[in-house]
């Protein structure tokens, strides 16, 4: 969805040319009002996410206009237009809530990047906003966060074939979530008071894997004191999860095929066959089709475990669950470590979003609760972070494509709120203090902090 810009000014020459330029350097949706009635009707009308407005209007001034604004709740983000000899009306601007400030002529580029950065502090206000919003129902779904359509549709497809008692397939690259599904879809199966029970197939030879999954008689080997029961017969009326199952043997998948087929198992060392009533849920992050193809899996054991099938999407597919994500696991973790009241940095969102997260989902719980662990402060920032994800993290992987001013002025605001961060986490807040260490007078410290949208009191004990 575009993001809305409002551009107010009462010259309707100026509100043409700056429609006009604009539109031709930034992707959105451009509102125009000449008058602050006018504003504050398209406001309520539209979502307007940016205004560009001028600070002389007659009848009522674009700083009454901005004050008014910013009593709405979820206000939109503010840059002011002044001219040249009215600096300090504009820094006054900045005091009661504008993001930014831009004099009359205008530099275009310095227009152009002033409105991009606006926008992106807006969307990170909001994300961080939303952080909190975990609601049941859409964007939680049995312990399972997400609210993309491809999330939406995984959660539809649960629905549906819970209720059956078909083999399941569940496919995605690691860390996508492939248990949790598992469990879901036994919670709402009518299987649900029954064992849900797990074989990571991988993590065992294959000897003790066979034995662990169909059990033996005492006698059957060596170090075989007493019988034990497999974890088929342990699932008996309930479901077993077979994790990987695409790094199984050739003969570990020909006894599957039977227990799939069949529904009987056989102990080793036992000379007969039991009945197991157990629906089979398995999952994998390899091409199973690819390794029929090089003959490393059974066509037949295929066509049965793919009854029904759910293929998990990577997190980089889905990267707008991830303040959803982040909101689940700082909740989960800041109550677990009792560190209530931790709140992420600005720019610590939009450094997570530059991460391809090849260990998804799983990869991000780990990153946020070890940033949660080592936050000394109430603010979590990019120090707490391990050294190769901020690496991962860096402003600088995404900006290649961009020109050199606008690649300038991210690095610069990644590095600005990144510093800003860390100097007021080391002071607890003091501005006076912070000041004086990184060599600034108090109020232009106080004025970046404006510009970046810091605030000293999230960084007080």
């Amino acid at each position: 969805m575009k993001e809305t810009l409002l551009i107010v000014d009462d010259e309707p020459d100026m509100l043409s040319f700056l429609k006009r330029a604009i539109s031709a350097e930034i992707d959105c949706e451009i509102q125009v009002a000449n008058s602050a009635g006018e504003a504050l009707k398209l406001i309520t009308t539209f979502q307007v996410g940016i205004v560009l407005l001028d600070i002389k209007m007659p009848e009522m001034d674009g700083m009454e206009l901005l004050s008014l604004i910013k009593e709405k709740e979820d206000s939109p983000t503010i840059v002011m237009m002044t001219a040249y000899g009215a600096i300090e009306l504009a820094v006054e601007s900045i005091r009661k809530g504008a993001y930014d400030f831009i004099t009359k002529p205008f530099d275009l580029t310095r227009l152009i990047l002033t409105l991009k950065k606006a926008m992106e502090y807006h969307r990170l206000i909001n994300e961080n906003q939303n952080l909190h919003r975990l609601i049941c129902g859409k964007d939680v779904f049995q312990n399972i966060v997400g609210n993309t359509n491809k999330m939406q549709e995984v959660f539809e497809t649960i629905r549906i074939i819970s209720k059956t008692d078909a083999t399941i397939l569940i496919t995605g690259e690691s860390g996508t979530g492939k248990e949790l599904v598992a469990k879901a879809i036994h919670q709402l199966s009518n299987r649900c008071e029954d064992k849900f029970v797990v074989c990571n197939c991988p993590t065992l030879p294959e000897n003790i894997l066979e034995t662990e999954l169909f059990g033996y008689i005492k006698g059957a080997f060596t170090d075989a004191k007493h019988d034990k029961k497999g974890l088929f017969q342990e699932a008996d009326g309930g479901t077993i999860f077979l994790d990987e199952i695409g790094d199984i043997s050739g003969n570990l998948q020909t006894k599957f095929l039977r227990v799939v087929q069949e529904k009987e198992i056989k102990p080793l060392g036992h000379s007969k066959n039991f009945k197991v009533d157990v629906r089979v849920v398995a999952s994998t992050n390899q091409d199973l089709k690819e390794q029929m193809i090089a003959n490393q899996f059974r066509d037949d054991l295929y066509y049965r475990l793919n009854v029904l099938s759910i293929e998990l999407p990577p997190l980089r597919e889905r990267l707008e669950d991830v303040p959803l994500l982040v909101g689940h696991f700082l909740k989960k973790y800041t109550k677990e470590f009792e560190k209530d009241g931790l709140k992420l940095a600005p720019g610590f969102m939009d450094a997570l979003f530059r991460n391809p997260w090849h260990g998804n989902v799983r990869e991000l719980e780990n990153t946020i609760m070890r940033a949660v662990i080592m936050a000394k402060n109430r603010t979590i920032t990019l120090s707490e972070l391990s050294s190769d994800i901020q690496e991962k993290c860096l402003v600088t992987n995404g900006i290649n494509h961009l020109p050199y001013r606008e690649a300038k002025e991210q690095v610069l605001t990644s590095f600005s709120l990144e510093y800003l961060a860390n100097i007021l986490s080391n002071h607890e807040g003091n501005v006076t203090h912070a000041a004086k260490t990184c060599g600034l007078e108090r109020q232009a410290l106080q004025h970046l902090l404006r510009r970046y949208g810091v605030k000293a009191e999230d960084f007080r004990h």
